[in-house]
């Protein structure tokens, strides 16, 4: 059974990247040794692996990756963090622009 893998890499600039692979270390590796001097990455190293979700069914693995890569850095940060609350409450301000999240209101 052929395992994929669907990653999100800070980078040293804040920004981060999202892709899949099928062989995540192998991929780090590429991103962090630069080979290729185009990739979005190149001249953001060293780049860190702050989230991976493994999936079995690669049509998955694409679906969550084209859905995570929409999201702003903010939402990737709090998925890497695990904080599910915070994603919910950024998902509700990007559909309702009318509200602001103030955590120091709560």
């Amino acid at each position: 059974m052929n395992l994929y893998y669907v990653y999100i890499l800070k980078c040293a600039d804040g920004l981060t990247y999202t892709g899949i692979t099928d062989d995540l270390n192998r991929r780090f590796k590429e991103h962090q040794d630069g080979l290729n001097s185009s990739a979005f990455t190149f001249r953001r190293r060293p780049v860190q692996l702050i989230f991976q979700q493994e999936f079995n069914d690669v049509l998955q693995a694409i679906y969550f990756e084209k859905k995570i890569k929409k999201w702003s850095a903010k939402k990737k940060l709090a998925l890497a963090n695990g904080n599910f609350d915070l994603i919910q409450i950024l998902a509700e301000c990007r559909n309702a622009s009318h509200y602001k999240y103030n955590p120091d209101q709560d």
